[in-house]
């Protein structure tokens, strides 16, 4: 079964359509950050959901990993 994705995934995927279409000039780096970030945050959430808590040093350990530290 495909993954649900949330609202601002949906609407910044198709601003992100719109802007291609109609304006494919427009530099959309920020946008096509902002897509990859709320696709993130769906992956997550949905992870999340679906696992046993984690330990203090596992979240410690994953929140690194997105601050862009080593692990």
């Amino acid at each position: 079964m495909a993954a649900r994705t949330s609202l601002i995934t949906r609407q910044l995927t198709g601003r992100y359509g719109a802007i291609k279409r109609h304006h494919p000039e427009t530099d959309t780096t920020d946008l096509r950050r902002d897509i990859a970030a709320a696709s993130l945050a769906d992956h997550v959430a949905k992870v999340v959901a679906e696992a046993p808590p984690l330990t203090p040093a596992q979240r410690d350990r994953i929140a690194a990993l997105l601050r862009g530290g080593a692990v």
